[in-house]
């Protein structure tokens, strides 16, 4: 093996341990923030702050929806103006 490919092995190496080093911090929780200097820290969530999480995303996909509808509907501007309403009252 000559050292183009030995380079290339070991990069290889090391992205992979990065996906999987990643993949399992997603999955037990743990996130990773950087701030402004990229200095790294790591916390752990605790299920109410998980659960919190993915209900807030569950309501932004739902509002998502209701606005791919409403610009691809083509519906009358009383009906445009309601579901508006609705999205305001969430």
């Amino acid at each position: 093996m000559g050292p183009f490919e030995m380079v290339v092995a070991i990069i290889l190496i090391i992205t992979i341990g990065k996906i999987i080093q990643t993949k399992q911090k997603a999955k037990h929780g743990i996130v990773e923030d950087e701030d402004f200097m990229g200095t790294k820290t790591h916390r752990l969530l605790n299920n109410a702050e998980t659960q919190q999480m993915q209900d807030e995303i569950r309501g932004l996909k739902e509002r998502i929806q209701v606005l791919e509808r409403i610009a691809t509907d083509s519906s009358s501007a009383n009906d445009l103006n309601r579901q508006i309403e609705e999205l305001r009252d969430r």
